[in-house]
Parts: C-alpha cells; structure tokens; sequence
C-alpha cells in the first residue's frame, strides 16, 4: 500500500488536503459509520421530509403503470436479452455504445465496486456524497480527503500527483454546486482515472456540464434515477465508461444482479419521451430552488448560491437546535456535520414545492420566536 502524499506542485489556494491510509475496518471505526449516515435516516413515516433528495410526489402514474403490467413475469429469471435491450436505450439515451454501460442496482452499487479497480490512491473531493469514501476505506484502500473551502469551487482543488482514481460529484450533494465541465475534466492526468457521480444530473435543465456523453479512456460517470423518478426503493442507476473498465467492474459480480423491474424502469426512464419529462422537471424544480432560496434568505438563513441541484445547503449557527426542533414540529432535515469538510452549523434541506416550503418557514418562525422570548 503507498504511503498518501500530498505535493507542492497540485497546491493552489481554495483547498486542503486531509491524507488517510486505512489498513482494515476496526481504524476510525467512528468515522466509518458517519460515512454511512444518510438522509433516510434522518426521516419517518410522521414527517414532512426535506431531509432525502428524492423527488417526493412519487412515481408519476404512468411509471407505477408500467412496472405493474411487469408483475406477471416476476416468475422468470432476467434475461441477457433484456439487459443488452435496456443498455441499448440508455446508451441511445446518451450517444455512447451498449458495451460501455454496466447497469447498476443504484448508485450506490457503482460506489460498492469501486475497489475492485484497486486503486493505489483515491482523492476524494468533498464535501461530497460519502458512500464512494465508505466503500474503499471499507475495503482497506487509501484515501485523501480533498477539502474545498467556500464557495466550494472545484478549480482550487489540491488533487495530490499520486492519485490514480479522484472521485467527484456534479452537481455536488450536498453543497449544490455545479461545477464547470472543463474543471472536471482538468483533473485528468496519465495514469489516472476519474469517476464524476452525476446523480443530480438531471435535475440540472439542459445538463450542460453533463460528460456522460464524453467518450474518454479514463472517465467514468455514474447515473442514478432513483432521484428524479422516486424510485429509492427499487435502487436503479448505471455506469457509463470504458469497455475495459466496466469488465474489471463486474468480476465477481453476482449473477441476475438486476431484477427484472429494475430493468424495466431503467429502460422506462430512458426512453426519449422520459427524457423530455425530466428536463421539464428540472425546469420547475429550478423555479422551486430560487424561490425557496429566497425565502429562506428572507427568514434569516444563510444560503449557499448559487445552488443547481434539488437541495439546498443551510449555514447556520444553531443548526444543531434549529434541526431537533424542527423535528418535534414533524420536519425533517438533513444534518451536515457528517459531511467531510461541513459541520454542526450545516443544514441541507430538499428542495420542496411553495406549500411545503410554507410549513418549514413557519416552523423556524416559530423556532426563533420562541428563541426571542427566551
């Protein structure tokens, strides 16, 4: 395992480098499970959820339709014939071959295989989504904690020479930045790999920083629509890259690793007319974004903008007091300070309809009322 080094040359201002070399699960065993810490966690059957970026209408109709007229074939296995079909309508989807799209059950799933590229060292930008870190800490692999400092831009990033893998996401959860193509792909260096997490990606109208469609020998990008499409809880996303890579990404893999809905609603939301539904989407969750972001400006909280995903991030002193209050008014939040680089006066809140946004405001009206007379 090589030593994690940091050198003068990657050095620019906007950053810090955090070096860690994990030889087994029982090192920072703490640390570890903050990684696991999700906004699921955070919510209930009770509460009105800002805390999970899942679109929270649910499915729309015509989706739920279709899966449930797949029901009477759950009796049969997944063929080879409906996974090349389904990885033919996401490449169609983003103007790349099948061979390079390896389905996945989730996003989470590509981050699980992660250390089977064995990589020497992997610079992970944060604050960022932390499942990608979990599972090649996890896994005993070296890691370096890339820190962007606000305004969290990724063109002052401090990516140490000896990273074989940086890990990224665009746009970023959970500091909804979006950062420019041309910065990404500016980390590419001979000898490296890097993996953009693009989840968000299509809550971004045009997705014009978007490198999905990019071939490149050293890029890979991740795609969920477990987001978009409300479908959390049938876990659907694919990675889109290399032949090559993809191959060393499924050995070991178990057969069958996707179901045959799963399968259904990749194909579902990757068909052209889905496609045009969420670029509408995203066109109204960004009027959403910007009248949320100023409403809570209005009432007092620090926002940090310009904001491109469907989640905001929330800077405030008592964020701590702030978020267990409002859970006893039945709102959930998404607490920060288990993001790496974030801390305890970090909120990150879901993007939710006018009506929705109505009761969170309320609710800190109340909250800092009730802190006035106190």
């Amino acid at each position: 395992m090589l030593p994690v080094q940091t050198n003068d040359r990657c050095s620019r201002s906007g950053s810090v480098t955090v070096p860690f070399s994990v030889h087994s699960r029982a090192v920072d065993e703490s640390d570890l499970d903050r990684l696991r810490y999700h906004g699921d966690q955070a919510t209930g059957p009770d509460l009105l959820d800002f805390a999970v970026n899942v679109a929270a209408a649910g499915p729309p109709p015509w989706l739920r339709d279709r899966l449930a007229a797949r029901l009477h074939t759950l009796g049969a296995y997944p063929s080879a014939a409906e996974d090349r079909e389904t990885r033919e309508v996401v490449a169609a989807r983003h103007g790349r071959h099948p061979d390079e799209i390896l389905l996945l059950a989730g996003g989470a799933e590509g981050f699980a295989l992660l250390p089977r590229l064995a990589p020497r060292l992997t610079a992970m930008i944060h604050p960022s989504f932390t499942e990608p870190e979990f599972a090649l800490r996890e896994a005993g692999l070296p890691v370096a904690r890339v820190l962007l400092e606000p305004p969290y831009r990724l063109a002052g990033a401090r990516v140490p020479d000896a990273a074989d893998l940086v890990v990224l996401g665009n746009p970023t959860n959970p500091t909804s930045v979006l950062h420019p193509a041309a910065d990404v792909l500016a980390l590419r260096r001979p000898g490296r790999l890097i993996l953009v997490d693009e989840a968000f990606a299509d809550t971004v109208p045009g997705e014009p920083e978007s490198v999905a469609g990019r071939r490149l020998p050293d890029v890979l990008v991740l795609r969920s629509l477990t987001k978009t499409w409300s479908l959390a809880g049938l876990r659907c996303g694919y990675l889109i890259g290399p032949v090559g890579l993809l191959d060393r990404l499924r050995v070991g893999r178990a057969h069958w690793p996707l179901g045959s809905l799963q399968l259904a609603a990749i194909r579902a939301c990757s068909e052209p007319v889905a496609v045009v539904e969420a670029a509408g989407w995203a066109v109204t969750l960004a009027a959403h974004r910007a009248a949320m972001a100023d409403r809570l400006v209005a009432a007092g909280a620090a926002v940090h903008l310009p904001a491109a995903a469907s989640f905001l991030l929330l800077h405030l002193p008592d964020a701590e007091r702030v978020r267990e209050q409002l859970r006893t008014q039945g709102i959930a939040v998404r607490r920060g300070d288990t993001f790496p680089g974030l801390g305890r006066s970090h909120l990150r809140v879901a993007v939710r309809p006018p009506d929705q946004v109505d009761a969170l405001l309320a609710a800190l009206d109340r909250i800092r009322a009730y802190a006035d007379r106190s």
